[in-house]
């Protein structure tokens, strides 16, 4: 359990310190690359996050629950499945963390090469932040937290990822009809507050989705092959 937990605690540290290292001199190619999401979202008929956005600021107990549920949920849940999937699911346990790892850390090489200002950046096309609307608490609320990480890194949306990956696992492993009807919801309700809360676009979910399925097809195919390449296990002969 304790190599596992360090495994974990190690992993996450580094895929924050190296979002932080990879934020670039300048804001320009993010700002830029905002521009041409939302062209290619307006062309495709996406373009759904300043409707969602102003939505929600219609509702305001709404907004900030969406602001907690935003910095916390992301998490707290992905974690607290990865000990359950451990503790519960044993057999399970090794490729499921695995894709996860896969997933996030391939999501490094997005916002290095794909550097991205999210929508509540952008005041000029009418977004609005809730937590600085509201004064609300949440991931960015204070100044020291939105220096301590990189927030141009939204290509791909790795809450959307994660919260895909726990839909996953719940559906694949749990036995209860109610926790399957939560494992659907849960993405549904990720999808719509990183959208309404100005975090994300509409591509930048369909990316985390669709990097997350990848990475969980190559750790299944690797689990398999050291499966079929380990030896069989010796039977002893009673005489």
């Amino acid at each position: 359990m304790w190599r596992e937990l360090l495994l974990i605690a190690l992993f996450y540290t580094g895929y924050t310190l190296t979002r932080l290292v990879l934020v670039q001199d300048g804001t320009g190619p993010a700002f830029a690359n905002a521009d041409q999401i939302l062209s290619l979202e307006r062309f495709l008929g996406l373009d759904v996050e300043r409707g969602l956005n102003e939505g929600l600021l219609a509702v305001p107990w709404l907004a900030r629950t969406a602001n907690m549920f935003y910095a916390v949920a992301h998490f707290a849940v992905t974690l607290g499945l990865v000990v359950w999937v451990w503790r519960r699911r044993p057999a399970e346990y090794r490729w499921l963390r695995t894709s996860l790892m896969i997933a996030t850390g391939a999501a490094l090489v997005g916002f290095w090469l794909y550097p991205l200002a999210p929508p509540r950046f952008l005041h000029e096309e009418g977004f609005v932040d809730p937590v600085v609307a509201l004064h609300s608490m949440g991931l960015y609320a204070s100044e020291a937290s939105g220096t301590l990480t990189n927030q141009y890194a939204a290509m791909p949306s790795m809450h959307a990822g994660w919260a895909l990956w726990c839909g996953f696992v719940v559906i694949r492993l749990a036995t209860r009809r109610r926790a399957r009807w939560l494992a659907v919801l849960y993405p549904l309700t990720t999808i719509y507050v990183i959208l309404a809360t100005a975090n994300h676009y509409v591509l930048d979910a369909v990316a985390g989705g669709a990097l997350v399925a990848a990475a969980l097809g190559v750790s299944w195919w690797l689990y398999g092959r050291s499966r079929a390449a380990a030896p069989p296990p010796l039977v002893q002969v009673t005489p």
